[in-house]
């Protein structure tokens, strides 16, 4: 039987840490470590950042677009990104935020989620503003095939507030609404369930209720968009399980030396150790 991708990452969290490490192969980034804005240079960039990170951190998030952008050979440098970072123990979460209908979510699916697939990840992000039912046919291969999904809830971008606290009908934010639908589907599955949220660490506390999720929360914003570790605790609570804090410029900026990359990812994974003890 597969192992649910929840119970992966309550492992690799124990082993590791909760830190959720990017690769967002942005071109200031590659210009700052002296390589071209070409598939080469995205491949040097990339593959460096993988063989650096993923040994050291639980997750890794590289986000599609940056890849995407150069054409085939991105893609492929992409596949070639996530084979490494599985292959070093790392899960990868791949940042793509698919969301559509029907057979056209069921094709966003089957290039991510199942096994042998050119671009197999153990868990995406996915988007539910088409509504939450539309991610139907990506839940049903994440069960099946013991993958996780994140699903976009409260998002860390400014413009995203007004839509995402609107309020339904039933009286919930769209954002929590979002959130007590994912919970639903995590009800009683231990030690965490497979379909998690994003909410961003920059949120005013209190906005949200995720008492009831026991699934993983996706956590950008932290680091470079200002969220410190007491900002975390603040937000989410001391010790709360599966929160997985992201970071990608502030430890990507110390490349292209591997050893200067490797010692700012630890000094990051190693910050959130009062988030992980509850202090």
């Amino acid at each position: 039987m597969t192992e649910r991708f929840g119970a992966r990452l309550a492992r690799a969290v124990a082993e590791k840490g909760p830190l959720c490490a990017g690769i967002d192969p942005h071109p200031g980034l590659l210009q700052a470590w002296g390589l071209p804005a070409d598939a080469g240079g995205l491949e040097k960039f990339a593959l460096t950042a993988a063989e650096t990170l993923a040994p050291e951190v639980a997750v890794i998030k590289p986000q599609s677009a940056f890849f995407e952008a150069y054409g085939p050979p991105g893609v492929a440098v992409l596949a070639k990104t996530m084979k490494v970072c599985r292959e070093a123990g790392a899960l990868v979460l791949l940042d793509v935020k698919r969301g559509d209908i029907g057979s056209t979510m069921a094709a966003y699916t089957a290039a991510f989620l199942p096994a042998g697939a050119e671009l197999e990840a153990d868990a995406i992000t996915v988007s539910p503003y088409l509504g939450f039912g539309s991610l139907a046919p990506a839940i049903d291969v994440a069960q099946a095939q013991g993958k996780g999904l994140i699903v976009l809830a409260r998002t860390s971008n400014p413009e995203a507030q007004g839509l995402q606290n609107a309020l339904l009908p039933n009286g919930k934010t769209v954002a929590q609404d979002i959130v007590d639908t994912a919970a639903a589907y995590n009800a009683g599955v231990g030690p965490l369930g497979d379909i998690g949220v994003v909410v961003g660490a920059t949120i005013a506390p209190g906005e949200l209720d995720l008492s009831k999720l026991n699934g993983p929360i996706l956590a950008p914003g932290f680091g470079a968009q200002g969220a410190t570790v007491a900002d975390l605790r603040g937000l989410f609570g001391p010790g709360l399980p599966g929160v997985l804090p992201a970071s990608s410029r502030d430890v990507l900026k110390h490349g292209p030396d591997p050893e200067a990359l490797r010692a700012a990812v630890r000094r990051t994974r190693d910050s959130l150790g009062p988030l992980e003890k509850g202090q």
